[in-house]
């Protein structure tokens, strides 16, 4: 394993002659009028290319100058084709004992690696990584100079951190180590299930500690992307899996490709009942992912389960951080941190679908789940505390973040700060205002077991009653009455419709 994890950046390097005159080819212009300074052998060398340090005579910015290895694509090609016609002869066995088509697997493999051939795109992923982040205090991406950049040659912003992997020199920087893992973890989540972006190849070497606490990430050359439809798939498996309803977990699996359409999932449900539940038989603290996936593979062999590309990905990359969180933390415990995150964002996200699996969490038979309701404010206070253990909830925004508004017309928040509720509780009362069902269901968690719940909705307030400002909220609703009223007339008028249409 050590040997394996000298390819990250410890790879014998080649002439600098060479990559400086690549480096030229690709600017159209010699070195020294584009640097003032560039290193004299490379800070780091991979299977891929080469990294030197260099100063822009422009601006005297640090940058990172990423050379691609000379002639490397015919290599990879051949490689490629060796590897294809040995999938051939092994196809059929795949096919009948894994079912799986190990030729497609191949393939999938080798479009991954042949897209980190292009500097161009790597310069894209990382404009749309920055996008994603430019509002989270918490991470860092670096700048893209992409003037300067070509297929073969990157330049990006120099960025100076600490490796992941070296919980000493975390913490001599004065950085909260279990805080800084529980960035680490949020921001991999806010990837797979926010934006659907997600960064495919997570190892030691390209993530960074920055010494004021945030995570940076560098090398976008392997990056892969989830459907709008994926991403609410995997809340949906959450939120079943905080149900403990399999059947639904199972029909999840249907809907993200891991089973053909129309497979029977009644031999399924029992196995996976029985992995969830071993994993989390003493609470989330014996959770362990990399376990859960063992299990998991073993489900492979059982039953006609294929793990599509993209989530070979995701569970390679939540493999690989799980294993950097756990070298920095032995005892890290990969739901301990995620559960606070899907708690906060189950209860401030202002996507509409979010709010409605908000109220399956919160319903469960009919019947209103009011220590859940008071377990998802803890683990969401939980998060943001332990975020903001590195950094100040009110002070300034990191070189990469701004403060600019999302297109749904609310600011967008940066991750960590604190835990705003307003606008739950003001989507929560337009929704009750309109919603009848809403209403009914309410009422009756309000009064069930023949009794008023008024103890529970105490514990409720006082739990929430720092995390907004009652009278802000009072003034959002009354200016918002017109547009309730309005959706109240709409769904009025529409169940009118409905009864004279039967």
């Amino acid at each position: 394993m050590n040997e394996l994890c000298i390819l990250q950046d410890d790879v014998p390097a080649f002439p600098n002659e060479i990559a400086f005159k690549i480096i030229e080819e690709e600017m159209g212009v010699p070195l020294e009028q584009v640097f003032s300074k560039i290193s004299a052998s490379p800070i780091a060398a991979a299977s891929l290319g080469q990294v030197y340090r260099g100063t822009l005579r422009s601006t005297g910015e640090e940058v990172a100058i990423k050379v691609q290895r000379p002639n490397i694509e015919p290599i990879i090609y051949r490689d490629l084709f060796l590897f294809r016609n040995l999938a051939s002869l092994l196809n059929p066995y795949s096919v009948a004992k894994l079912g799986c088509n190990a030729e497609l697997i191949v393939d999938e493999f080798g479009e991954k690696l042949l897209e980190e051939l292009d500097y161009t795109l790597e310069a894209r992923n990382i404009e749309d990584f920055y996008e994603n982040f430019k509002v989270d205090k918490t991470v860092k991406i670096p700048l893209v100079y992409k003037q300067l950049s070509g297929p073969q040659v990157l330049i990006m912003e120099w960025i100076d951190g600490i490796r992941c992997t070296d919980p000493q020199g975390i913490k001599d920087a004065g950085i909260d180590v279990e805080a800084f893992i529980t960035v680490g973890v949020s921001a991999a989540l806010r990837q797979l299930l926010e934006f659907g972006l997600f960064h495919g190849d997570p190892h030691p070497g390209n993530i960074f500690a920055m010494r004021d606490g945030r995570i940076a990430y560098v090398d976008f050359g392997n990056v892969a992307e989830l459907s709008q439809r994926n991403k609410q798939i995997l809340i949906d498996a959450v939120v079943h899996a905080v149900n403990e309803d399999y059947v639904e977990m199972a029909g999840d699996f249907t809907r993200l490709g891991f089973l053909a359409p129309g497979t029977d999932v009644t031999p399924i449900v029992p196995a996976l009942e029985a992995i969830w539940q071993n994993s989390t038989g003493k609470g989330l603290a014996d959770f362990n992912f990399r376990s859960v996936t063992g299990k998991f593979n073993q489900l492979v062999y059982q039953y006609p389960i294929r793990i599509p590309e993209r989530f070979s990905l995701v569970i390679r990359s939540l493999l690989t951080q799980e294993g950097i969180c756990l070298t920095l933390s032995p005892d890290f415990k990969f739901l301990e941190v995620a559960y606070p995150y899907v708690a906060k964002r189950l209860l401030t996200d202002p996507d509409p679908a979010l709010r409605e699996r908000l109220l399956q969490v919160l319903f469960k038979d009919g019947l209103f789940q009011w220590k859940r309701l008071e377990n998802l404010i803890v683990l969401a206070r939980e998060q943001v505390t332990m975020t903001n253990r590195n950094f100040p909830v009110n002070g300034a925004l990191p070189a990469n973040a701004s403060t600019n508004g999302g297109s749904n017309g609310r600011s967008r928040k940066p991750a960590g700060g604190t835990l705003d509720l307003s606008d739950t509780i003001k989507d929560g009362a337009r929704v009750v205002v309109t919603d009848a069902e809403l209403r009914r269901q309410l009422l009756m968690a309000f009064t069930e077991d023949s009794r008023l719940h008024v103890r529970e909705l105490y514990d409720i307030y006082r739990l929430v009653e720092g995390e907004f400002n009652p009278s802000t909220v009072l003034i959002d609703l009354v200016q918002g009455l017109p547009n309730v009223t309005r959706d109240l007339m709409l769904s009025w008028s529409d169940a009118v419709l409905s009864d004279r249409r039967r």
